[in-house]
């Protein structure tokens, strides 16, 4: 079963006979959790919330960290983890080499037949920054969209600054079901590209800026204080939480297309 799988879609697939009751039985047999002592890993996330559980790798000591991506590749065949170095992408290595590590945005993976989950991604996603600096968080936001099946526009370096550059694209951003606005210094981008579409806004604040931008804190506020509707806002530099959302809500707007 290649698809990610919730209840209702197996229960939908055996009537239809996509899948055999066996096949469903073993799907839904699947232990609760893995308990590891040190973790109790979420087998059955994916059916409660169609979203397979990601390991957040700061932190974790070493030994943990590979465990944890042994028992879950092993369980369901792919693998996804945010904020990974570069030393923990080299020490997963060891034991799972086919390992895939992207340095800007710090995502640790393994994924089951990615060209084949590429042409199967849907719907419309665009990822916007202000500026160039914001992108490590806009790329964990657009790679973790991605993994989870939807279509992502990147459209960068788009600040207040230089308005022009984000009104020369209006008509992609209007567009999308749903846009991911990523900034940091003031934060003023994610209020213009409120007052501009029709579908939902996912404030990303960064934490890039100088002193009075406090790490991030004068950009949430700006965002959280917006006079634009439609806005939602995430924690500071929180593009998991940005990817996750935009695609819950892609999925709920092609579902009612």
């Amino acid at each position: 079963m290649d698809e990610k799988m919730n209840m209702k879609h197996i229960l939908e697939q055996v009537q239809n006979g996509g899948l055999t009751v066996e096949e469903a039985e073993k799907y839904l047999k699947k232990e609760s959790f893995e308990e590891m002592g040190f973790a109790k890993l979420d087998m059955q996330r994916e059916l409660r919330t169609g979203f397979q559980e990601v390991v957040y790798c700061a932190g974790k000591p070493d030994s943990y960290l590979i465990s944890i991506f042994q028992t879950l590749y092993e369980k369901n065949g792919e693998v996804f983890g945010t904020r990974a170095t570069p030393a923990q992408y080299e020490l997963v290595r060891q034991s799972l080499p086919q390992i895939e590590y992207d340095a800007v945005s710090r995502i640790l993976k393994i994924e089951q037949n990615p060209a084949e989950k590429a042409a199967k991604r849907i719907g419309s996603v665009v990822v916007c920054t202000a500026g160039t600096a914001d992108i490590p968080v806009a790329e964990e936001a657009a790679q973790t969209a991605e993994y989870f099946g939807t279509a992502v526009t990147r459209i960068y370096d788009v600040g207040v600054s230089g308005l022009h550059r984000l009104l020369a694209n209006t008509e992609t951003i209007q567009q999308a079901n749903c846009v991911v606005a990523v900034a940091g210094m003031e934060g003023a981008l994610a209020s213009v590209v409120g007052g501009l579409v029709s579908n939902p806004v996912i404030a990303v604040p960064t934490s890039v800026g100088y002193g009075a931008s406090l790490h991030g804190l004068s950009a949430l506020l700006t965002m959280i204080n917006s006079c634009a509707n439609g806005i939602a806002v995430v924690n500071i530099d929180n593009g998991y939480g940005a990817g996750y959302l935009a695609t819950q809500i892609n999925r709920l707007a092609e579902k009612h297309l």
